[in-house]
This record gives C-alpha cells, structure tokens and sequence, in this order.
C-alpha cells in the first residue's frame, strides 16, 4: 500500500479505531484519517471508535463525533485500526474487526505481529500518525487532517525529544505547521498542562520512587486506595513514567499502578541501553525500544522483582 486511496475503492462504509487507553498518537492518528475520509470520500460512510479520549484532545475538529461503544450488530467494507499493536488491543469495536470485509492495520510498533488483511507497519518512524501521513496525499492534508497528525507526532515523541525522532519527522512537522494551526496551544494544553491534583500526584510518586540496581533502575507506583484518596485513574497519571526516566544514572524507569487488585499498569521507558519493548513482549505487552508497557498480576513487589529481573538479564548480557 502506497496511498490509503488504494484501500478505498469501492468502500461505502468504513470504520476506523484505535487501542485501549487511547493516548495522543492513537487520538491523532485516527482523528486525522476520520477527517480526511470526510473531507475528500463524502460518499464514504465513515464511523470512528475510540475508548473514551482525554478532554485535552478537544482541539481536534469533530472530535465529537467519536463513539466510545459498540452499536450493535454492524458489517463494514472496510475497518483500519491506526497505533494497535495487537488486535486484542483494539477498542472498543473489536468485534467490527472481526466482520469486517477487508481490515487495514496502520501502525509502528516494532512488535506487531500483522493482524490485518493489509498491513503498513513501519517500526522506524515516530509515530502511526507519521506513517499515516506516509500514505496521504500532501495537498489534501488541510489544517484540521494537519492538526490532528500534529497532535500525534508530538506526543509519540516527547515533543521531538524521543531519540526516534528523526530529520523527516522535523520536515513533516514543518509542513503540517504551514497550514496555519495553532501549535505551541496544542503542546501546551494537550502535553504539558496537568491539573493541580495531576501535580500531587506525580509529585508523591515521584518522593516515594525507589532506585534499585545500583542506581540503574528507578520504579514510581501508585496503589489503587491512593489512587481513590486523589480521585484519580489512568488516564490522570501521563509523562509521570517520562519524568522519572530523567533521572541522572537512570537506564530503565519503571511505573506502575494498580487497576484492580493485584491487577498492575506496567509503563516502561529506557534511556538506550535496555530495549524494554523486549520485556514488554515478555510479558504480554507490547511497544518500542525505548517505550512499552504490559499488564501484570500479583502483588506490587512481585511486579517490580518481574521486571526487573529482565532489566538486569539485559544489563548483564551487554557487559558480557
């Protein structure tokens, strides 16, 4: 696949979705094909599926629009999922998936095994929302389609930090720039800005965070009776992992928190020398090299003892 045209033949209707716990780039992805399909295929009838999107994606245009549940029996020609990694991943219209006439997989993580009847991963860009502009035709890619892409890029990359950012992310960025969205708003409200209980909390992970293997680990967590006490869930607890991976010394951070007891979030980020993405599959999960996470039962200490047992295989392979 070259164009996403090349799947659109002979469609009339489509849905499109993304994974659980949809975060900026699964948002940005989806939103921006859903645009784009409205904009240019009117003749399309085009559905998008997401599981409940944070409020601080309201930017993106027809956002609205989104359906957070399933409705019934449906059959659609044609069902692309954009940043799943997993098919049992897909929320919340995994069954749409399943009886749909053709299936379309857009994604990047390098994990992805290909679940779709096409599928056009590319576990060397950014983010889905850079491979999806891969497969757009530039000239049609107006400020609303440029704007939801946006929002992805920047958030899969830590803002362009992430060492998979590369001089191609910066150009697209540029041109999507050229269409006249507010940038610097959309990082600001959408990445940056966090509510004054979103600060306790990561300030409290962060002065109870603990460093193992001699300084080469550190684990923030967050209980789910603490997490009660704050009012707080999932969705409440973003770049907390980010931040603890800047530690000075740190090669691995490491968060979790509980979603049901003994029931942990597993997020991991690395600094380079451990490819978490690794342990991730190892457990279940999936993701990059430098970001991944994974669902893992039992108590927090056997959690953390888990993980980090695979860290330091990994650690250890790379001195021998």
């Amino acid at each position: 696949m070259n164009n996403i045209s090349e799947v659109l033949e002979q469609v009339k209707t489509m849905a499109i979705s993304g994974h659980i716990r949809p975060d900026g780039d699964c948002v940005g992805s989806c939103m921006a094909l859903y645009l784009y399909i409205k904009e240019w295929y009117p003749d399309i009838q085009v559905d998008i599926y997401l599981d409940h999107p944070k409020p601080v994606f309201g930017h993106i245009d027809r956002i609205d629009e989104i359906k957070t549940e399933a409705e019934g029996k449906k059959e659609y020609d044609l069902f692309v999922t954009c940043d799943v990694s997993a098919k049992e991943r897909i929320a919340p219209a995994g069954e749409y998936f399943e009886s749909a006439k053709k299936t379309v997989c857009i994604d990047h993580h390098i994990s992805n095994p290909g679940f779709a009847d096409i599928n056009y991963i590319r576990g060397d860009i950014s983010s889905a929302s850079e491979v999806l502009y891969g497969l757009l035709d530039k000239e049609k890619v107006n400020r609303s389609v440029a704007a939801s892409i946006y929002t992805g890029m920047a958030h899969d990359t830590g803002v362009f930090q992430y060492s998979s950012t590369t001089p191609e992310t910066m150009c697209i960025a540029g041109e999507l720039m050229k269409t006249g969205f507010n940038f610097s708003r959309i990082i600001d409200e959408s990445f940056y800005q966090k509510t004054y209980i979103q600060n306790q909390v990561m300030g409290r992970v962060l002065a109870e965070s603990i460093m193992l293997q001699n300084g080469k680990c550190i684990v923030g967590y967050m209980k789910k009776k603490d997490m009660d006490f704050y009012g707080v869930d999932g969705k409440d607890l973003d770049g907390i992992v980010s931040q603890l991976r800047l530690t000075q010394g740190v090669e691995v951070a490491l968060f979790l928190y509980e979603t049901e007891s003994q029931i942990f979030k597993v997020s991991m980020r690395s600094n380079g020398k451990v490819d978490v993405s690794r342990i991730a599959v190892f457990f279940g999960g999936g993701g990059h090299t430098r970001a991944a996470g994974c669902d893992l039962r039992g108590s927090m200490y056997d959690v953390v003892n888990n993980i980090t047992a695979q860290i330091e295989k990994q650690l250890q392979e790379q001195e021998d």
